[in-house]
């Protein structure tokens, strides 16, 4: 049985696999990295309950309840998407963690000496897409304990058709040399809420919640186009606490719109 689910609303086409948005294509046209092309093995990915690396800081992350056992870009990315709903044009994914429920990591041993993974909170993290008014929402949900302490980004990579694609921010004009240059920390774009990747064919990333965007690559076919609640690289890693968010009585409420130019 496959483990793609698709969604189709009009010339739009999504394809979800394991809550993981592996193509999104439009008249056709595929905006959406393929797995498989060089530069990353993913396609789109969350990071939470902390973004950034956790190396130097001894895989560790202080909270109000402790230090907690993070690698980098949390542990929420060692777990697995239930399919929880969905329509012709909706499918909602959650995941649910029961606090300090020890999770495997995958980077260990070969690129982390943290075998196991864990965080002092319980939570839920419900990710939903939907096709809508031309455009694919996604949108986030955080519950969990009242005070809980979480950062969160949104990585996905975009494919690129041209070697002229561009990232406008609206008052500045960023190359895609200019992001592989910057390296593994990625490029911060701060303060920004509306970004568009102008290529053969554009599509605008808008986001709500969040407060920048972070741009990565190291290949020139593909660039990730990143909303972040924080910046994990204005601080040392030991005072990656310094970024945390508060979860509060209700849910968290994050979106990010993918709209075709």
């Amino acid at each position: 049985m496959s483990n793609i689910k698709t969604l189709k609303a009009g010339d739009h086409q999504v394809k979800i696999e394991a809550g993981e948005l592996v193509g999104y294509q439009v008249s056709g046209h595929e905006y959406m990295h393929k797995k498989g092309n060089p530069g990353w093995r993913n396609v789109d990915t969350e990071m939470f309950p902390l973004i950034g690396p956790t190396n130097e800081a001894d895989f560790k992350v202080n909270t109000p309840k402790g230090f907690a056992t993070q690698d980098q870009h949390g542990l929420l990315r060692e777990m697995d998407y239930v399919l929880a709903d969905s329509s012709k044009s909706k499918a909602v994914f959650s995941k649910k963690y029961l606090a300090n429920t020890e999770v495997l990591n995958s980077k260990f041993p070969a690129k982390s000496t943290a075998e196991k993974l864990s965080w002092p909170y319980d939570f839920e993290f419900v990710k939903t897409f939907e096709l809508i008014d031309n455009s694919l929402e996604i949108t986030f949900s955080i519950s969990g304990e009242e005070g809980m302490p979480f950062m969160l980004g949104y990585h996905p990579a975009f494919m690129l058709h041209t070697k002229d694609a561009v990232i406008s921010t609206g008052n500045q004009d960023i190359t895609i040399p200019e992001v592989m240059a910057v390296g593994n920390r990625a490029l911060q774009i701060p303060k920004t809420d509306s970004i568009t990747l102008k290529d053969e064919k554009s599509i605008q990333i808008t986001s709500e919640g969040f407060s920048h965007f972070m741009l990565w690559t190291e290949v020139p076919n593909m660039v990730c186009i990143e909303p972040i609640t924080f910046y994990p690289y204005a601080v040392a890693q030991e005072n990656l606490a310094e970024g945390f968010t508060v979860l509060k009585d209700e849910p968290a409420i994050f979106k990010v719109v993918l709209k075709s130019l």
